[in-house]
């Protein structure tokens, strides 16, 4: 029915200015007869005869007046489907002005057989027939036509799951108004083809094809207690409909109130991993944490700020949050003040700090203050190529500034002390992982050290893969590449990566500090490595678009291979030797690494600080490979001093 009006309308609404006001004329000329025939059996009691010289006469003076005062007052003018009540006067005004000329002549002429009361009757069923040729337009085409495109622009979607939360999502969807929801999918055989609240029910292994027959825009899952590896496969199912895929949150999320469209969101990132998350130890999080003095370092980056948040969940006394950039402090804190003000039971003092871990005097200031019993030290330089280009201040903050917040640590007699690391310190081939694998030498060498001295505290280190959405990652690269129409860089297509999410890096890190002996390397069973290119053809797809390439050379984003970055691997390693050894934490081993004992470290850090002090970059190459066994630096120096004195000469 809508679909038969919406053609005429198309039909109505295509047709020629002049072509419109000339039917609108016809009408109006028919109206005149019509109405004149009218008024003469109201009038009489009789039917007229067809072509009776009175009526004739009546019916040319009705037109004689009508039409001029109709063109006169501008009612051929008016866009009928947007008219409203002033059109609507306007049409009373000049019905009224006719009505008096048409009583006055006929009334003077007085024919013969043709009752006065004709003279009245004929303008008033005028003023009604002609007001709904009006309006009847406005109903048509401003109302039931323009309800039907606003419906057909709207998005159209399925939800997959005809459960509990997709019969809300449902019932919220439609009184949104914002979607134009066609259907439901349902695992459940018994199911398919039932119609649940107006809506069918459909095979998910047909998404493909109904997405094409019922012009689907976009897929909602609506499966909040399904596993991750569940929602993978049907994530995969859906991948090739090239759909826009939205997402609930998980069941904990929705377990105190209703669905709403409101809760729906794009797919989260670690639903592109296909892997479960590492569940948490409560009480392991809890060891070091509760009721004491924890601190922070690089508290406003991407890790720190999430280690901040979970510490924050674990009750300490007080939170020390230590950052360098002025506004990330600013930030963190004021989100953690109001997560504090918000749940109102949580009695934990946060006191920012900005200061340099470099800065001996600063650190031992702050720790010698509040003597914490439990260091988190994230502060660190991270971006790969960055580093490659400025090795010299990577490697005096992340070596220097954990040799020096290590070592005020001890002095103020810190329990526990975790450097959190990375996987890109395994056989390094750039000197951000070289820096970080040389910072847990660091740690190591200290931990030994201080065993052998008697000194409590406990050095550890949590190495682990790409940390997903945090600053540098490739995700919200790729996402912010797709929204922008493409092409989606990529270095490499060879390269694979490990991946974990923000809140699972963090809370790895809080586990593995609770199980520290001293001098530990911690790494995390973290699956299969990632083909980045294949994340990257997921995200295309599931954001509804689909891969340009040269078999699809129609396709909505491109992916770019732009080469290999300074200092960048193809792939990336957990360990060095092959003899990780299990903790109390199934997903969580220890690592057996060699390295220097601190006498000897010392005095080839003496060295390597000479070296950096004066920015001799061939030679901190040098000193860095007898450092860090495995170091293998792929390319000429990159530093962007070293090169523009070079180029001077």
């Amino acid at each position: 029915m809508i679909r038969n009006i919406s053609k005429t309308a198309n039909l109505v609404l295509g047709l020629p200015r002049s072509i419109k006001r000339g039917i609108v004329l016809l009408v109006d000329l028919c109206i005149c007869w019509l109405t004149v025939q009218m008024a003469f059996y109201l009038g009489t009691g009789n039917v007229p005869e067809l072509m009776a010289s009175g009526h004739v006469f009546l019916f040319a003076l009705s037109v004689t007046l009508a039409i001029p005062i109709f063109v006169g007052m501008g009612m051929y003018r008016a866009i009928f489907r947007y008219s409203g009540l002033p059109a609507m006067l306007a049409l009373a005004q000049a019905i009224l002005i006719y009505a008096v000329l048409y009583a006055t002549v006929v009334g003077a002429i007085g024919m013969e057989g043709v009752p006065r009361t004709v003279a009245l009757i004929q303008p008033l069923l005028m003023l009604l027939f002609v007001g709904m040729s009006r309006a009847l337009p406005r109903i048509w085409l401003g109302g039931i036509y323009e309800k039907h495109l606003s419906h057909s622009g709207m998005p159209r979607a399925l939800i997959y799951g005809a459960g509990a939360a997709g019969r809300q999502l449902a019932a919220a969807v439609k009184a949104s108004a914002e979607v134009a929801l066609v259907g439901l999918l349902d695992d459940d055989e018994r199911l398919h083809g039932q119609v649940l609240n107006g809506l069918k029910i459909y095979d998910p292994a047909d998404v493909t094809a109904l997405v094409a027959k019922l012009h689907v825009d976009q897929v909602y899952l609506a499966i909040p207690s399904a596993s991750r590896a569940r929602r993978n496969e049907i994530l995969e199912s859906v991948r090739l409909a090239q759909v826009q895929v939205r997402t609930l949150p998980g069941l904990m999320d929705l377990a105190h109130g209703n669905v709403h469209v409101s809760d729906l969101k794009e797919l989260e990132i670690e639903d592109l991993l296909g892997r479960d998350p590492v569940p948490p130890n409560p009480l392991m999080l809890g060891k070091n944490i509760a009721n004491k003095v924890v601190m922070v370092t690089g508290a406003g980056g991407s890790i720190g700020s999430e280690l901040c948040r979970q510490i924050l969940k674990c009750r300490p006394s007080r939170l020390l949050l230590v950052e360098l950039t002025e506004f990330a402090l600013y930030s963190i804190h004021q989100e953690l003040s109001q997560a504090i003000e918000v749940q109102g039971k949580i009695n934990v003092s946060l006191v920012p700090l900005l200061a340099n871990v470099r800065d001996e005097t600063r650190m031992g200031e702050i720790l010698s203050t509040w003597k914490p019993s439990t260091v988190y030290h994230a502060a660190a330089y991270k971006h790969v190529p960055l580093v490659e280009h400025n090795p010299a201040e990577g490697i005096k903050n992340n070596v220097q500034g954990t040799l020096i917040t290590a070592m005020q640590a001890a002095r103020f007699g810190v329990s526990d002390f975790v450097l959190v690391s990375t996987d890109k310190a395994v056989r390094p081939t750039n000197v951000m992982g070289t820096s970080k694998r040389l910072a847990e030498m660091v740690l190591q060498a200290q931990a030994d050290a201080m065993a052998a001295q008697g000194r409590k505290t406990r050095f550890s280190m949590v190495r682990f893969g790409n940390v997903l959405g945090s600053s540098g990652s490739v995700v919200p690269l790729f996402r912010k590449q797709i929204a922008d129409g493409g092409p989606i860089t990529l270095t490499d297509e060879r390269i694979t990566r490990y991946f974990m999410t923000i809140p699972e890096a963090a809370q790895l890190v809080i586990q593995a500090g609770a199980m520290a002996s001293g001098g530990d390397v911690f790494v995390l069973d973290m699956g299969e490595p990632v083909k980045i290119v294949d994340l990257a053809k997921r995200m295309i797809e599931l954001s509804g678009l689909g891969l340009k390439d040269e078999s699809n050379p129609n396709g909505d984003i491109e992916i770019k291979v732009t080469g290999l970055r300074p200092g960048e691997k193809l792939y990336e390693e957990l360990l060095i030797g092959d003899n990780p050894q299990p903790t109390t934490h199934s997903r969580i081993m220890k690592a057996n690494e060699e390295f220097l004992p601190w006498d000897i470290l010392q005095n080839k850090l003496t060295e390597l600080n000479a070296a950096l002090d004066v920015n001799n970059v061939p030679l901190i190459r040098t000193l860095l490979k007898e450092l860090v066994p495995g170091y293998q630096p792929d390319g000429d120096v990159v530093d962007w001093v070293w090169m523009a004195n070079e180029r001077a000469g």
